[in-house]
């Protein structure tokens, strides 16, 4: 029952919003352009919870390098959007940005620990297809506008996963983290079992 108005709420959440942080408009300044960037990894909510779970998974490596794992998703993010903006289709994009959702919330509810290479990988390989919606929004966009755009949401990226790690080590070694740590996570999996549904109907 807990869940039923998360899911009413994500159900009503139209999946171009998240495309278009601008309103549907492609930017035509340097200051849109990093509004655009910035704004895009937060109110797509695929891509926040994503994000979130990145920087929580992230944070279970036992070394100050934890911090470099989500530049795996930047980079991943940065080459998808190269992908997209050269005319390169991805098929069933948006469904596999929610399965990247549904996955990495999963491991972040049962608590699973990875090393950073692996991590790195996962975030890269998730970050191509989050990368290659992001570009959606700056299609027929200048070059320069279109990298601001692009170093926004890079580093937009970034700083949320490194925050949401930093916030999840704080109550690591508290015991009502287990319990948040499953509810959260299973709360993004379950988000992005919605937007799979949503993506493949």
């Amino acid at each position: 029952m807990r869940y039923i108005g998360f899911l009413f709420f994500v159900s009503l959440a139209s999946p171009a919003l998240a495309h278009h942080p601008m309103g549907g408009v492609v930017p035509e300044t340097l200051l849109h352009g990093l509004m655009s960037g910035v704004g895009h990894p937060i109110i797509g909510l695929d891509h926040f919870a994503f994000i979130v779970a990145a920087g929580v998974l992230a944070a279970t490596i036992n070394n100050r390098l934890w911090v470099l794992a989500p530049l795996g998703l930047v980079g991943g993010a940065l080459l998808g959007s190269a992908v997209h903006l050269s005319s390169t289709n991805i098929a069933g994009a948006e469904a596999l940005v929610a399965l990247s959702v549904v996955i990495a919330g999963g491991l972040m509810a049962i608590g699973a620990r990875a090393r950073i290479g692996i991590l790195l990988a996962l975030f890269a390989l998730s970050g191509v297809f989050h990368g290659y919606a992001y570009a959606e929004a700056v299609i027929g966009a200048e070059n320069s506008i279109i990298t601001a755009y692009l170093a926004a949401f890079s580093a937009t990226q970034w700083v949320i996963a490194v925050v949401a790690g930093f916030a999840a080590r704080l109550i690591f070694d508290e015991f009502a983290w287990f319990r948040a740590r499953k509810l959260a996570g299973s709360s993004i999996a379950m988000l992005g079992a919605v937007l799979l549904t949503q993506a493949v109907v």
